[in-house]
């Protein structure tokens, strides 16, 4: 009896640690819309623009109400979320520009996020805007660990929404009848098409799935459909003059827009719909339940191609927007669905940056980090853990207008201005508990804060040939 009884211990252990071992990671979608303000979703007080999918998603996940982009501009800030590393040591710290495409590209030495979930059986696309390598440089998307990539490898080529190509991994992609004269191919509704073939394709398989959506950026255009049809003659309007499609249309140019206030709020509608038919293809293929959502923006809103932030109050009520390392070009929603996991409808008020992503997403998925990170994982307060840790300082910089940088720690937050001519530059001290708004400087009020945030400001700066900040203009 005995001997039987060992016999059934026996298989009972085996089969648990069977089930184990085929149990699925969970699939990761990170979602990443490009200048969309803090205060551009209804899940976070926008009152004009309709984002019902994103504000479900908020409804059914945890929203965070004090988290913070990479920097102030896209490619640094993609560059922090990408390798885990603040602005002060991420090795892209600026929009450089290459000849004739693309940018400044990741080095070969540099791992990714994509690259450590690869590395543990992910299958990895990318979909949207890259602005990290051009093709077949150390930049790559494909060499930075991601199997498939589609969309706009260049951010120049971005500026416009009917572009003359996208690219498919190394294979450039003709989009015929646009000729920047002639608009016929919507490139943002071709990317989607692509990135929902991505999730049919490897529904049998764990994925990593990043869609770094070019909308809502500048230049504001789409087509005249239903979305533009919900705000077309919602609002006063003041036509935008800029560089119309045809003969003496540039790349980097923004189009003219007659309505450029109803035209962005469907840019912001028709990404929210994106996202919903997203959601919809991982309920059709039933993957919502173990599918892990995450939504944010890579900086704060922005001004260009006729874009009115302070009419649509973009940057919920914080100072500044694109830019600039004030709390309205930093600061951006996150929102995080991981069915199970996190209890629906919770607000967090965890204190992070994109830096803390890549920890994060490798501590869920039980993928090796080898990499020197930044950041923190706040696996724990997704858990509704009390033993999440804390960042002893949050950190920024910003390489234009003379070189800007920015440290928080707790509510206090320390901006300085004109970084490269020592003679001009200015410190600014907010304490943001009692001023979100950056209203008030108290720097002459509390010199030991001060001093404390200047030794974290020059500690966390370390000093490249490619991105010199400290280097007078």
């Amino acid at each position: 009896m005995k001997s039987f009884l060992s016999i059934i211990f026996l298989f009972l252990i085996f089969q648990s640690l069977s089930a184990q071992d085929n149990v699925r990671k969970p699939n990761i979608v990170f979602i990443l819309a490009d200048d969309l303000g803090y205060g551009d979703l209804g899940a976070y007080g926008q009152a004009k623009i309709k984002t019902p999918h994103i504000d479900q998603l908020a409804k059914e996940g945890m929203r965070f109400t004090n988290f913070y982009a990479g920097t102030s501009v896209c490619a640094p800030s993609r560059s922090a979320l990408m390798t885990g590393q603040h602005t002060g040591h991420t090795p892209i710290r600026g929009n450089k520009e290459l000849e004739p495409e693309g940018q400044q590209p990741l080095p070969d030495s540099v791992q990714t996020i994509a690259m450590l979930l690869k590395a543990n059986d992910y299958v990895t696309g990318a979909f949207g805007k890259w602005g990290m390598g051009m093709v077949g440089t150390s930049g790559d998307p494909t060499n930075k660990g991601f199997d498939e990539f589609f969309g706009y490898n260049c951010q120049r080529q971005s500026h416009r929404y009917y572009p003359t190509h996208l690219w498919h991994n190394q294979t450039k992609i003709e989009l015929e009848g646009n000729d920047l004269s002639s608009k016929v191919v919507y490139a943002p509704e071709l990317i989607q098409e692509k990135t929902l073939e991505f999730i049919e394709k490897n529904k049998d398989k764990p994925f990593f799935l990043f869609v770094p959506t070019v909308l809502p950026h500048a230049e504001l255009a789409g087509p005249e459909d239903e979305f533009y049809a919900l705000y077309e003659h919602a609002f006063e309007e003041k036509a935008h003059r800029g560089q119309p499609y045809g003969p003496q249309a540039t790349i980097a140019g923004y189009t003219s827009v007659g309505k450029p206030r109803a035209t962005f709020a469907s840019m912001v509608t028709r990404m929210d719909a994106y996202v919903g038919q997203i959601l919809g293809k991982l309920e059709e293929l039933g993957l919502s339940e173990e599918t892990i959502i995450v939504f944010s923006s890579d900086n704060g809103s922005h001004r260009e191609g006729g874009a009115d932030p302070d009419f649509f109050n973009s940057s919920g009520g914080l100072r500044g927007n694109k830019r600039d390392l004030y709390e309205g070009g930093i600061k951006v929603p996150l929102i995080v669905k991981w069915p199970k996991q996190i209890r629906q409808n919770v607000t967090s008020n965890y204190l992070g940056a994109f830096w803390d992503i890549l920890p994060t997403l490798t501590d869920i998925s039980d993928s090796p980090n080898t990499v020197y990170t930044d950041g923190i994982s706040f696996k724990p307060t997704l858990s509704n853990s009390k033993m999440q840790k804390q960042h002893a300082y949050l950190y920024w910089e910003f390489h234009e207008d003379g070189g800007r940088q920015a440290v928080r720690m707790e509510d206090w937050k320390l901006v300085k201005l004109k970084v490269r001519n020592p003679s001009q530059s200015t410190y600014e001290l907010y304490n943001l508990k009692n001023d979100p708004s950056e209203s008030r400087n108290v720097v002459k009020e509390h010199v030991a804060v001060f001093e404390q945030l200047k030794r974290y400001m020059d500690e966390a700066h370390v000093e490249t040939d490619v991105f010199p900040l400290l280097t007078k203009e």
